[in-house]
């Protein structure tokens, strides 16, 4: 039995999104420090810190989209901790991976400088868990307002005196899990709260996203656009897909069989 398919190019359907292929970088293993990242002394070929290869091919896959610091650790990252001189950065122990030493010297200028290089559009993920609306809020003002605040100030002095213009802002990362264990009611009125202080900078509008469930947990979603959702602009979902089955066994990333590969496929379908 023949097939065929045919065209109509004068009545093209939906458009879709670009951001639909959106990447994360986030402190995992060596996604950031030696994947990405490897500083400007290094021998290794790299522009103002990033790696070229890296750079390169994610240029060549088009990344639209990036989003950082993402996971677990986004919620308990403190912006102002990746700022400024390298040296007088504040240290810390990744809990959440690998009990690595995160010595912040990638930070917030880091990222955006990345994201440059790249070409794509930043999608920061904001701390809910651990940190404050203050927080938060300074953060996006650091990034976005050109007024003459001490905020803005710590901007021009660390050599940046226009602003960035970040759109994309997740508030909160998994707050059904290490992002805080919260209740979809709970974290609705938190949501609510935190965005509200997440401003507006001249031309530039945020575009707010909440942090939707874990798989099929359709409470958590309910709950949550009942009470909040007039105040987003998107909601994240959540779904791993694990071909083993085992959380803690989950197999190689770069070794493994032709039914692992479509175990993958297959269990990625339930995302549609």
């Amino acid at each position: 039995m023949q097939a065929s398919i045919h065209l109509d190019t004068a009545h093209p359907g939906a458009k879709i999104s670009k951001n639909i292929y959106g990447q994360f970088s986030e402190h995992l293993g060596r996604c950031i420090y030696n994947g990405i990242f490897v500083g400007k002394d290094s021998p290794i070929p790299n522009v103002n810190g990033m790696r070229t290869d890296v750079v390169e091919a994610l240029k060549a896959a088009g990344v639209p989209l990036l989003r950082w610091p993402g996971g677990c650790f986004a919620d308990e990252y403190h912006w102002r901790d990746g700022i400024g001189p390298m040296e007088n950065r504040k240290r810390m122990v990744n809990t959440n991976w690998g009990g690595v030493v995160e010595d912040n010297s990638f930070g917030t200028h880091e990222f955006l400088e990345l994201c440059r290089q790249i070409g794509c559009d930043p999608y920061i993920n904001a701390n809910v868990g651990s940190g404050s609306v203050r927080e938060m809020a300074e953060w996006v003002e650091y990034l976005n307002s050109e007024g003459d605040s001490s905020v803005v100030r710590e901007r021009w002095a660390n050599g940046q005196k226009d602003p960035w213009n970040v759109r994309y802002w997740g508030v909160g990362n998994e707050s059904w899990g290490c992002g805080g264990n919260m209740q979809p009611e709970y974290y609705a009125d938190v949501y609510r709260r935190y965005q509200t202080y997440c401003r507006n900078y001249g031309a530039n509008r945020l575009y707010r996203i909440a942090c939707g469930p874990s798989e099929g947990d359709w409470h958590w979603t309910e709950a949550l656009m009942q009470k909040a959702g007039r105040y987003m602009d998107g909601l994240t979902l959540h779904f791993y897909t694990v071909p083993t089955g085992n959380w803690q066994a989950k197999g190689s990333a770069t070794e493994f069989d032709e039914d692992a590969y479509y175990t993958t496929l297959k269990k990625a379908t339930h995302m549609a």
